[in-house]
């Protein structure tokens, strides 16, 4: 997105124009045409904008001199910029004269109107381009064709994202690399599957973090074990695979816990595998002479070779505890295992588990996949019938659509050719290879009407934007989409088939469809993939924080972070809740870990459970770990950080980038003294290029110091009280994160709004433009009577214009 080129002339303007209105097109250019002087509305933007906002300063690259009230919606994008900003609180800037809410309310809403009967009248729902299937969803569309978990990390590059998400189509783009690879995995996933014996053996290799804790009982381990890993593994036939379990070592290849003995266990599915004592001494003292119990020696005893049944099983690895067991974490001085790379101190870790094979294979076995795809098993004279038949139902659900007779003979000459070089079922295996590389699987198509011309007869009216034709989108098409909106996955049979009916556009049909899907698991991936990125969660993996300044952190507490945002939406989602609770919550979601992390009394073991939250500061996303960490730095917090994460994700006013070559903070004062960090930030400020940015963004994030770069409460930071305190850009004085969650659900449709614009550019795949703001504000005031429940956000986006329509190619051809 081009970004606005801002005006440096004075503070105050600065800190309105450097906020950048999220999803538009910039450099609009002013309507033509005197403001008529004895509108209210011109009055208005004469007294209190075109001051900054005129031909000569162009604040922020537009000018309201001109302003033409009287064709509002023919200039959408610049009273669109004009709407989100005055929504926001950010004009006029803080300690300008402003007019009196209602007035302004008035105005808006003016605007608002106008725009929103025009698109009502004339729906301009923009186009998708061709949606190849992302990572995630080829992954999921896989495990619900064939019951088959795979891995498409290792099959599949990651996608590029835009707008802040992995699913737009326009950046989804195909390489001739990347079709090879599509090409591979087919072959690969294919032969999984159905269990061809003749698969090369091969080998998988599960690593465990380095800085994963490993001296506590983790979750999903039995009770009674410390550390370990576990996993969950797919053997692709009956046969001899061989387990191999590795121990941390540092970089001498000294292993960690070998001096005292402890009990290692392999198991796979709850049965034991082995268990072996690694470490201890002799009877003489002594470890060296000790063999099988450390080094070359012991990684061999945890070598396991043994004949396994095809399918998906679960393995771990973990010590053992014994009823004598010293605690020593009692005395321990770091919550974490150890800061020291090197220390071999403690309880044996797990590195890796690594399973190799298949050997000596036996049959291609019983496995989930294997009975979702050969739904018959014939004899030789039904052996055309039934590969029709098989084949045909995996395409009708790989395909979204049923399959006709000319697709069936597609998939037929691909069965003759495996079946003459094979049996059955390499006849199928090739034909599932040919549906699994298919363009009609990869992508998501959604064909314009016969010759462009929108009918009635197929389902999908044309419906007047003007000369541009737009189409209501045909049942199939409006079933892809619902399906990889909420499941990221392919629709099922029952969402196939009402589409096949026609009977999925019915508003009541649809509705019924869509809470069907929230209640399903599946609709988890509204967390994994669109909350995940919407608050950017992903970034905490890569998170790691200074030992230094943070000696506690580890990976235990990264997961117990992150898992405690997701149970937190999850509740949200399943208990159809208020979205507002996103920010007001007096509940949360803790283990051990993570209480004690927050100073938590009382909670034990490493089981999450709902508790009420300690304090007001932890009310909602604000006051949890994972937000606070992935907004600072490694060794301190950041401001800036979390007053842009905010600004951008919850209240939808990004800033702009910074300019070049900024200067790095100063370390002191201007006489040398140690000064705080909010000291430095306002030396920082002193200069007018960036005093405009920072004077949006800064207040925002100090209002957060209270949390340090972790997310723990503190009252101090090196001996100084922390200032809490500040000016909102709206001039709302705020003391502190409690101060800040109020002013922002003061405004509860600005926070409703920037969600629903988040969760409109997931659904459809494509960033939002302004004619898309009708459709949100809809949404929005719709999802009003329901005090913003979470299905009614859902609900409001699937009967969106932009979701249920779309403009023809020819349409985009001639606006742009």
């Amino acid at each position: 997105m081009r970004t606005i080129v801002l005006s440096a002339a004075v503070a105050f303007v600065l800190a309105v124009v450097c906020v950048e209105p999220a999803g538009f097109a910039q450099g609009t250019a002013a309507p033509s045409g005197a403001v008529a002087g004895s509108s209210p509305d011109a009055a208005l933007i004469k007294t209190y904008c075109a001051t900054c906002h005129n031909d000569r300063t162009r604040s922020g690259e537009l000018s309201l001199e001109h302003a033409d009230l009287a064709d509002i919606p023919k200039h959408a994008e610049l009273w669109e910029k004009v709407i989100r900003k005055v929504r926001a609180g950010m004009m006029p800037p803080a300690g300008m004269p402003r007019p009196e809410a209602a007035t302004f309310e008035a105005f808006v809403s003016h605007l608002e109107t106008s725009i929103d009967r025009s698109a009502a009248a004339n729906p301009r729902p923009g186009r998708t381009a061709l949606h190849r299937l992302n990572r995630a969803e080829y992954a999921n569309a896989i495990r619900d064709l064939l019951s088959l978990q795979i891995d498409a990390t290792a099959l599949l590059p990651p996608d590029d994202e835009s707008s802040g998400f992995d699913n737009i189509a326009d950046v989804l783009t195909v390489s001739p690399s990347l079709m090879e690879r599509y090409l591979s995995a087919s072959w690969n996933i294919s032969r999984m599957a159905l269990g061809n014996v003749n698969i090369t053996p091969s080998t998988a290799t599960y690593r465990v973090r380095p800085d994963l804790s490993q001296d506590q009982h983790l979750e999903g381990l039995p009770p009674g074990t410390r550390g370990g890993m576990k996993i969950d593994h797919t053997f692709p036939v009956d046969g001899e695979y061989v387990i191999k379990l590795r121990l941390w070592r540092n970089t001498f290849d000294l292993m960690r816990g070998m001096e005292d003995p402890h009990d290692v266990e392999i198991a796979m599915d709850g049965a034991r595998l082995t268990v072996v004592t690694a470490g201890g001494r002799d009877d003489f003292g002594r470890m060296a002479e000790n063999p099988g119990t450390f080094g070359a020696d012991l990684d061999r005893r945890l070598t396991v070779r043994l004949p396994v049944k095809a399918g998906t099983h679960t393995l771990w690895a973990t010590t053992v505890l014994k009823s004598h067991a010293p605690r020593d974490d009692l005395i321990k001085p770091f919550i974490k295992t150890t800061i020291d790379g090197l220390d071999i101190m403690g309880d044996p870790s797990v590195d890796r588990i690594t399973i190799e094979g298949p050997y000596a294979v036996v049959a291609s076995g019983d496995s989930a996949s294997r009975r979702k795809i050969l739904q018959c098993r014939p004899t030789s004279a039904q052996e055309t019938s039934c590969a029709r038949r098989i084949l045909t139902t995996l395409a009708r659900q790989a395909y979204r659509k049923p399959v006709d007779p000319a697709t069936a003979d597609v998939l037929m000459n691909f069965y003759a050719r495996g079946r003459k070089s094979g049996d059955f079922e390499r006849g199928i295996e090739s034909a599932l290879q040919f549906i699994l590389a298919s363009p009609e699987f990869l992508f998501r198509v959604e064909p314009d009407p016969a010759d462009g011309r929108p009918s009635v007869a197929d389902g999908r009216p044309s419906v007047a934007s003007g000369s541009a034709p737009v189409y209501r989108l045909g049942d199939l098409e409006l079933a892809s989409r619902l399906s990889f909106f909420l499941w990221s996955s392919l629709p099922d049979e029952p969402l196939i088939a009402l589409a096949a009916q026609g009977k999925l556009k019915q508003p009541a049909v649809l509705e019924q469809q869509v809470r069907r899907m929230l209640a399903d698991p599946r609709s988890r991936t509204l967390i994994d993939n669109f909350a995940e990125q919407w608050l950017h969660l992903r970034n905490l993996k890569n998170s790691n924080p200074d030992l230094g300044a943070f000696p506690d952190f580890d990976d235990n507490l990264r997961q117990a972070m992150k898992e405690e945002t997701e149970l937190f939406f999850d509740s949200i989602m399943r208990e159809d809740r208020s979205v507002m609770d996103l920010l007001n919550a007096d509940y949360t979601f803790v283990n051990e870990r993570l209480a004690r992390h927050y100073g938590m009394p009382n909670i034990y073991g490493s089981r999450f459970r709902r508790v009420q939250v300690p304090n007001e500061a932890r009310r909602g996303l604000l006051g949890q770990a994972s937000i606070l960490t992935v907004t600072s730095y490694p060794n301190r917090t950041s401001p800036v950080e979390r007053g842009k994460w905010i600004l951008t994700n919850l209240l939808g006013v990004p800033p702009q980038p910074p300019p070049p070559n900024i200067p790095p903070l100063p370390d002191s004062g201007a006489d040398g003294k140690v000064v705080s960090l909010r000291q430095r930030m306002e030396r920082h400020r002193a200069s007018a290029v960036c005093a405009g940015c920072h004077r949006v963004m800064d207040p925002i994030g100090f209002a957060m110091e209270n949390f340090d770069g972790i997310g723990r409460w503190r009252a101090k930071e090196d001996g100084a009280a922390i200032d809490a305190s500040g000016t909102l850009f709206t001039g709302a004085k705020l003391d502190g994160v409690n101060g800040l969650r109020q002013e922002m659900t003061k405004r509860p449709e600005v926070f409703i709004g920037v969600l629903t614009e988040r969760m409109l550019t997931y659904a459809v795949g494509r960033g939002l433009e302004h004619y898309d703001m009708p459709a949100v504000r809809a949404i929005v005031r719709d999802a009003k009577s329901t005090d913003y429940r979470f299905s009614s956000i859902v609900l409001g986006v699937v009967r969106s214009v932009p979701f249920q329509m779309k403009e023809t190619t020819s349409t985009v051809k001639e606006t742009r």
